[in-house]
């Protein structure tokens, strides 16, 4: 069984890494880039060189070989230990009866990844152009490791839980963001808000998707033999 977790888990994890690289690569690191230009002076917010959409387009690869390497290496060491992850956790709960590995759980297990990891913490945190001012980042890594915690379990308790035990898996869900993420009095980021908006929403929806690849994944490697 040990050998079979790590070959789903690898095969999966690489799989959907190198899927997530690609959506990043088509619809966040567009964004990414031009907030670049903001952050480096380059483009100024309501100035005169500011960010018409007709000059944005799919990153170039020039020059940035090395970057976009990292970015899909990164990707696929993420997604394999994620994969191990939620893999062992799938195992554990068939193990013990309260659920069975199939393509459509697959998919389930990888949107609550998605919902765990991701969104919760994104509630409190969203994904950050470069250049944006924030806390300091102790307290805000210690935010999101609660809240990822708080967040895994919360939905672990409402899905196998009963009655008043699923009810505390919402007050699980819900007591990070009652204790509030770490945030600075004022905002003066040099991004305009539109990209920065456009910016969060495509880096989690790209999340989502490759979450969602690699639970599926995960779950038709496993039943293979």
């Amino acid at each position: 069984m040990n050998q079979k977790v790590l070959t789903s888990a690898v095969f999966a994890g690489v799989a959907a890494g190198l899927i997530a690289a690609l959506l990043q690569f088509v619809f966040v690191i567009p964004a990414l880039l031009e907030g670049e230009l903001f952050e480096t002076g380059a483009r100024i917010h309501f100035g005169a060189n500011g960010s018409p959409e007709s000059e944005r387009g799919a990153p170039g690869l020039g020059g940035e070989w090395g970057r976009h390497l990292m970015t899909v290496g990164f990707n696929i060491v993420t997604y394999v230990g994620f994969g191990f992850l939620l893999l062992a956790a799938m195992v554990f709960a068939e193990l013990r009866g309260l659920t069975k590995i199939t393509a459509r759980q697959g998919l389930i297990w990888g949107l609550a990844g998605f919902i765990a990891i991701q969104l919760a913490p994104a509630f409190g945190l969203p994904p950050e152009l470069p250049g944006t001012p924030a806390a300091e980042i102790g307290p805000r890594q210690m935010w999101w490791l609660g809240t990822l915690v708080a967040s895994a379990l919360g939905l672990w308790v409402i899905a196998f839980g009963r009655g008043v035990i699923a009810l505390s898996g919402v007050v699980l869900l819900l007591a990070p963001h009652l204790i509030g993420a770490p945030h600075l009095d004022t905002y003066w980021g040099v991004s305009p808000p539109e990209l920065s908006a456009e910016f969060a929403t495509l880096s989690l929806g790209t999340a989502a998707a490759g979450w969602t690849i690699l639970g599926f994944l995960l779950s038709w490697f496993w039943t293979r033999d």
